[in-house]
């Protein structure tokens, strides 16, 4: 909801624990409640800027303005929701090959034809040996400037730079080869080269009932 012109594909999984009249039952569902917090979020903001401009000092929040502005004007698309069995390997390829289309689609990406500098090949490809090293930790975790010195030993990278990185880990980021989180002042000097890493530490911490379960401990 926060980045700009998004496009976002609901997938929804166990439909082998669904009868087949329930799962489109769920989907119209699923639709409806999107639909129904979308507006509902696009009323909450022409509420806050509302309440704003009519303030008696509104020059005092031109900052928290600008930001709601930015937010409003925030469009996205969302996709027809895509139901898959996880345990079923052609409902998986089906889901890749809807992610695939829809990429490749030039009207909700005007950026997917883009030519890439070869920088950018090599250091994913060195990146992609790196991860599968086996002096690679399990958590495939390492620290920005170590990583910097690891690409810079290779012979045709030798003067990558800091910045040039940066840019081209936003890339790599945004394709899911690896996990940034650039904004996040803790984190800021952290890569990790192995997502499926946080899937599975996410997947230990957040789960459903959690709340229950945390609470039927004595």
């Amino acid at each position: 909801m926060r980045v700009p012109n998004s496009v976002v594909l609901p997938v929804g999984t166990h439909v082998d624990c669904c009868q087949e009249e329930e799962v489109e039952e769920k989907r119209q569902d699923i639709t409806a409640k999107i639909t129904a917090m979308l507006a509902e979020r696009k009323s909450n903001l022409a509420h806050c800027i509302n309440n704003l401009e009519s303030s008696e000092e509104p020059k005092f929040y031109v900052d928290q303005w600008e930001r709601l502005k930015e937010m409003e004007s925030c469009t996205l698309t969302i996709l027809n929701l895509v139901a898959v069995n996880c345990m079923d390997h052609h409902d998986i390829k089906k889901l890749e090959a809807t992610i695939l289309e829809h990429v490749k689609n030039e009207e909700l990406f005007p950026e997917v034809v883009r030519v890439l500098p070869p920088v950018y090949r090599q250091v994913e490809a060195a990146i992609v040996d790196i991860a599968q090293s086996e002096e690679m930790a399990d958590h495939g975790m390492m620290d920005l400037q170590y990583l910097l010195s690891k690409l810079s030993q290779h012979k045709h990278l030798a003067n990558l730079g800091r910045e040039l990185l940066q840019d081209i880990l936003r890339y790599l980021h945004r394709i899911g080869l690896v996990v940034w989180y650039e904004e996040i002042k803790q984190l800021e000097n952290t890569v990790f080269l192995q997502p499926t890493f946080l899937i599975t530490m996410f997947k230990l911490l957040v789960r459903y009932h959690l709340v229950q379960q945390l609470e039927s401990i004595s």
